[in-house]
């Protein structure tokens, strides 16, 4: 089921708190007057304190963690893909397109590990991803095969990458979080 209108809209940016306004200056490259503030964080603000928490850790697994780029996005695709986040799909194909992933991996991805094309090593990320959202843990096979060419960091990485994703997903479904215009939607 996906909402076809926000059960919790974003918020009027005029209506912030200062601290929260400082806030999304900075997520909308530093000036809300010619910058745009995403959904998620407009509807987000509704809880400042959440919000601000939740962004410690997101920054971590999307920009800091130890995975490249490209794996981190099949991870996060493959997620959004599973759990019907047209919203978490739609941003980062984006996202995913920056870091190099064809427009024909991306389909790929929908399709699963499975697909012709994938590497094993590629295969295994998208195996993870569905491992943790079917049985809530990374099979032996699957952790042998990403342990071939991965650090434990790494390893560590990658769950709470594809966990962090399912939060998201589970947050942008529920409360009915818009794409933004020009995001893409689900395959």
């Amino acid at each position: 089921m996906r909402l076809s209108k926000p059960r919790v809209e974003p918020l009027d940016l005029a209506s912030a708190d200062p601290e929260t306004r400082e806030q999304l200056a900075k997520l909308a490259g530093g000036d809300l007057g010619s910058g745009r503030v995403l959904n998620i964080f407009a509807t987000l603000a509704h809880h400042p304190e959440l919000m601000r928490r939740w962004l410690v850790f997101g920054n971590h697994v999307l920009a800091k963690s130890t995975l490249p780029a490209r794996e981190r996005e099949l991870a996060i695709l493959r997620v959004g893909y599973r759990c019907k986040s047209e919203y978490e799909w739609g941003q980062h194909v984006l996202i995913a397109r920056r870091c190099g992933i064809s427009d024909v991996e991306i389909a790929g991805i929908a399709a699963g590990p499975d697909a012709p094309g994938w590497s094993a090593a590629d295969a295994a990320v998208l195996r993870a991803a569905d491992e943790l959202h079917e049985d809530q843990m990374i099979g032996d096979a699957t952790w042998a095969e990403l342990s071939k060419s991965w650090s434990r960091q790494q390893l560590m990485d990658l769950v709470f990458a594809i966990g962090q994703y399912h939060l998201v997903a589970m947050a942008l479904n529920t409360l009915g979080v818009q794409r933004d215009p020009g995001v893409p939607g689900l395959p």
